[in-house]
């Protein structure tokens, strides 16, 4: 796993969105936030997630699409439950994947973290394959981006308390930190 100079995975498929923008001036990416997600909730497979980040969900395709009009959300990357991994945004820009968020009494955590999305839900396992692909991904990331250190992943739940959950329960911490030592 590679990046090019555009900061785009040489090995993963590419699916652009307009869903992203600059990082201001002089910022260092330095935090990796882990999310899940799935469309409909609970269910795995399709595209949904994909037209979400690329503003091309029919919100009236499922009852649970209500909440989700005229949203405007994306994340660098996600990874399926096969263990491939799409990105969104090159590494290097602004995804909106954080919201209203802190880390270390820094605000904004858009500006200085890379945003990973895995297919899933809080109490539902995540499958080896995204562990694998998780953790091939992250020591990449680590790689290119040095001021990323394990102690500087964290969940969407630990920067956005109260209002965030993912990835929840189900995703096993100490098995993916051991992944990385």
């Amino acid at each position: 796993m590679n990046l090019d100079s555009d900061h785009w995975l040489a090995d993963s498929r590419h699916l652009p969105t307009d869903n992203f923008n600059a990082r201001p001036a002089g910022v260092e990416i330095s935090l990796l936030v882990i999310h899940n997600i799935s469309l409909p909730a609970g269910e795995f497979g399709g595209d949904f997630i994909e037209q979400l980040f690329t503003n091309c969900l029919d919100c009236d395709a499922h009852a649970d699409f209500n909440d989700l009009r005229d949203l405007t959300v994306s994340s660098h990357c996600l990874i399926n439950r096969a263990g491939e991994i799409t990105q969104f945004v090159p590494f290097n820009q602004r995804a909106w994947h954080a919201g209203d968020s802190s880390f270390q009494g820094r605000s904004n955590c858009n500006d200085f973290s890379i945003g990973i999305e895995l297919e899933g839900t809080d109490n539902c396992p995540y499958t080896a394959l995204q562990y694998q692909a998780l953790q091939q991904l992250t020591r990449q990331i680590m790689t290119d981006y040095p001021a990323i250190t394990i102690d500087r992943i964290v969940g969407h739940c630990d920067i956005a308390p109260g209002r965030k959950t993912d990835p929840g329960s189900a995703f096993d911490w100490s098995f993916f930190k051991g992944l990385l030592a």
